[in-house]
């Protein structure tokens, strides 16, 4: 009897154990795995520089897990998938859903176009624990608010599905000579200059690095999350993020670890840890049914906010060299590692669309190039959070004070100072705010402001204001 072949295409699921699409196609037969780098993606969506980074290890790694045998193809799927069925002769094809909205429109396209040319085509979900059309409040409509969102729907509904163990089995077609597959190298994710060694000394892409990154954080730091997670010279988060991206650890295993760790318990750690997975999930739910939400104002009053254009303030804001310590330090951290600490991802944010008053689209834009965990759900959701524009945002009227956070979050300037090297030798009473630094005590420090390091380029008491006034003009 003939063993039935299936197409199993990977996409932002590249990981082996708990991967619903592959075992479905496992258990269905033999099966032929492929990555398709989808060069048609819409302009502005196309991967980033630290996204192609991550996703070459990233499918180096599945091929090694997939003993050799993953297929990479270049181009559109929607002309790549029927000719391969046909070319293969699978009669069935496996994957995971995307929730971004021009992939699900494509994927329809996908699936409908394949129905009826008589092919099997199922999608799962290997990505979400709660899928956004079956979380709505009672009238059935989308919840717009998180707690309610997170604690009222979600936590009522099923709980999230348990981690499927890995397939007992993976039997690979025969015969895989008509995938036309290209060699790993020959899409060219790699930088052809070295930017990226610290990255490299610093993360382990692949589902062997996200287990581990997994455990660390278990073992190390999740009795300590709340506490922890707001102090960036502190491992206290669990830095999983690019790993939850490109799915090579899925949120299921990620909730279930740390229940069957820690069990059911009051613990505000154990709880906050879990919600901030419950923020994710609501980025996602944003981006289904909201769908414009990567490029119009959530809140449709700030569609008429007198935004500035100042390309010199920008590039100082993107080069970390704006004069204030703990947003240069944030954003230097992203520019050597490809991270920035969640707190500080709130501080730097505020100073750019606050005391900068530039755009949330320009903030938008650089994340999506620079971080390895890119997420158009998670930055389109938080840079609106951040610029009062959102859903359940923050008010625009709250300004992150850069000084007070850094002297709250980083007392002893740990962090500045291995971000701004050239500070590391001013006391800690002047660390956020270098250009209080008396003339003597700065000299000894060889601080030189202007010229060691720059002096603020915006004036944090005045920028405030002008950022309130310019919100009272779209209240009126």
């Amino acid at each position: 009897m003939t063993v039935p072949v299936s197409i199993m295409w990977f996409r932002q699921d590249l990981r082996v154990k708990d991967n619903p699409a592959l075992n479905a196609a496992c258990d269905m037969g033999k099966i032929i795995p492929i990555y398709i780098y989808d060069d048609q993606a819409p302009d502005g969506r196309k991967l980033g520089g630290a996204s192609k980074w991550w996703l070459h290890h990233s499918l180096a790694s599945l091929n090694e897990r997939l003993n050799g045998h993953l297929q990479i193809l270049k181009g559109d799927p929607k002309e790549i998938l029927p000719a391969l069925m046909e070319a293969t002769g699978a009669k069935s094809i496996f994957w995971n859903r995307c929730y971004e909205p021009w992939q699900i429109n494509r994927d329809k396209h996908i699936k409908k176009t394949l129905v009826e040319e008589g092919f099997e085509a199922t999608s799962c979900n290997g990505s979400l624990l709660w899928e956004p059309m079956k979380v709505l409040k009672k009238d059935g409509t989308p919840y717009r608010v998180f707690t309610p969102y997170y604690r009222k729907g979600c936590l009522q509904v099923d709980e999230p599905r348990y981690p499927k163990a890995p397939p007992a089995r993976i039997t690979y077609a025969d015969d895989m000579s008509q995938c036309d597959s290209i060699e790993l190298n020959d899409l060219a994710l790699l930088p052809t200059i070295s930017w990226d060694t610290t990255i490299r000394e610093m993360w382990t892409p692949g589902e062997e690095g996200a287990a581990d990154n997994l455990a660390t954080f278990i073992e190390n730091a999740a009795r300590n999350y709340k506490e922890d997670r707001d102090i960036p010279s502190v491992k206290g988060t669990s830095r999983l993020s690019p790993h939850l991206h490109f799915g090579e650890v899925s949120p299921n295993q990620v909730w279930y670890a740390i229940k069957d760790k820690f069990g059911n318990t009051e613990d505000k750690s154990i709880d906050t840890y879990l919600s901030e997975l419950g923020w994710r999930e609501f980025s996602y739910y944003l981006l289904y049914h909201f769908p414009t939400l990567p490029n119009k104002n959530f809140n449709d009053k700030f569609d008429k906010f007198p935004w500035r254009t100042d390309a010199k303030a920008l590039k100082a804001w993107q080069r970390g060299n704006t004069g204030i310590p703990i947003v240069d330090a944030g954003m230097r951290e992203l520019w050597q590692t490809g991270y920035m600490h969640n707190r500080v991802r709130m501080i730097v944010g505020s100073f750019l669309v606050k005391n900068l008053l530039l755009s949330w689209h320009e903030g938008e834009r650089w994340f999506w190039d620079t971080l390895l965990d890119a997420d158009l759900a998670s930055n389109s959701a938080s840079w609106q959070w951040v610029s009062g524009s959102g859903a359940d945002a923050a008010p625009y009227f709250r300004i992150f004070n850069p000084i007070l956070q850094g002297e709250k979050f980083d007392k002893k300037g740990n962090y500045v100072r291995k971000y701004c090297p050239e500070l590391k030798n001013l006391p800690d009473k002047y660390i956020h705010k270098p250009w209080e630094t008396p003339g003597v005590i700065a000299k000894d420090a060889g601080l030189e402001l202007g010229k060691s390091y720059p002096k603020p380029i915006v004036d944090l008491k005045k920028s405030r204001q002008r950022a309130l006034d310019a919100f009272q003009e779209i209240k009126e």
